[in-house]
């Protein structure tokens, strides 16, 4: 006779998942005005022997579509039969959003800000509860994908908050080119997996509405490495081309006027103190202003859109203690994501 299990069937929203089993449950929100009812679709990887419970979500705003694809490549490398613990992954949260091409949900609120919601508030609040109550309260460990919003762009980067010691390890193991070191605000999924003790890396990577081929894969291997770091029993991806930049203090820069925007640096480059990082022209060049960095970092993010109002956000960097090696890790992580093994013909190109 098989000796029996160590692990207890899963359970989520009522159902229950055997050990070495994936099943995905729909977990009902709401209905729309048409009486649709509207769910939020949860995979659930139940492993064959025991280990630790984690989550990976994306969409939380509706036009972040990366996480989408990172969690679609993520599952094809993951078997129940050979995980240790149990992986929970949503890859679209905010389905309203989602289907809408946009950042919130129908009552205008960002889900970002709504946590931990409440079972009888607005829309947004009780899609957080039904988030915090089913996931955030089941894991120790989460990763939530999010973007740049529209005409913005966005290095891939893990943020993480202040004196989480678990979370700022698995951040280097991730290996993003960026780990940024951020604030946690109230009412956002992190603040809230805080309270439940579940510590969180926020990836932030490429832009709304679009894949990005190097963000996607710096996702993947980087979830891959956290699970593997955990004992979880997943394939071991290429090691990171190079230690994470960290950075303590970002700075966005804007523009002193309105005009024509002309970067002349983009996401990943290094830039010196008092460096210009583009330049501000009015339509008949008359005038040609450049935008300089106050500080020496590398940018992680940027606008995408030339035409600008005085004040824009132009251009985000963040400060590095130690700048001379920063140009060289950039570049060696981002070669190393793209000489991974682990992808094959539905690559996105």
């Amino acid at each position: 006779m098989a000796k029996a299990s160590p692990v207890p069937h899963f359970e989520l929203a009522g159902h229950h998942i055997a050990p070495g089993t994936s099943e995905t449950i729909d977990i009902p929100v709401s209905r729309l005005s048409t009486h649709t009812e509207i769910s939020m679709r949860v995979r659930v990887v139940h492993g064959r022997y025991p280990g630790p419970v984690i989550f990976v979500s994306g969409s939380v705003h509706g036009d972040e579509i990366i996480g989408v694809e990172v969690a679609r490549r993520l599952l094809k490398e993951v078997s129940p039969k050979r995980l240790a613990g149990t992986l929970l992954c949503i890859p679209i949260v905010n389905a309203y959003g989602f289907v809408a091409h946009q950042r919130y949900l129908p009552d205008r609120r960002d889900l970002n800000r709504c946590f931990p919601g409440s079972a009888n508030g607005s829309l947004a609040a009780q899609l957080a509860h039904r988030f915090t109550q089913e996931v955030i309260a089941r894991c120790s460990i989460g990763i939530d994908i999010h973007s740049a919003g529209l005409h913005r762009e966005n290095l891939p980067q893990v943020r993480i908050s202040d004196n989480r010691p678990v979370a700022a390890e698995l951040a280097q193991i991730f290996g993003t080119p960026a780990i940024i070191v951020s604030k946690l605000r109230e009412g956002s999924l992190r603040q809230t997996a805080a309270d439940h003790n579940c510590d969180v890396l926020l990836m932030e990577a490429g832009e709304a509405l679009r894949f990005d081929e190097l963000s996607i894969r710096v996702g993947v291997q980087g979830i891959l490495r956290v699970m593997v770091h955990l004992g979880m029993g997943v394939k071991l991806p290429r090691k990171a081309g190079a230690k994470s930049i960290q950075s303590r203090r970002t700075v966005w820069l804007r523009a002193p006027e309105g005009g024509i925007f002309r970067a002349t640096k983009g996401s990943g480059a290094f830039v010196e103190k008092d460096e210009p990082v583009g330049y501000l022209a009015d339509p008949f060049g008359d005038m040609d202003i450049p935008v300089v960095s106050p500080i020496a970092g590398v940018i992680i993010g940027r606008s995408n859109l030339p035409v600008v109002n005085q004040g824009d956000a132009l251009v985000h960097v963040a400060e590095v203690a130690i700048p001379g090696t920063a140009s060289d890790r950039l570049s060696d992580i981002e070669e190393a994501a793209f000489a991974d093994g682990l992808f094959d013909e539905d690559e996105i190109v």
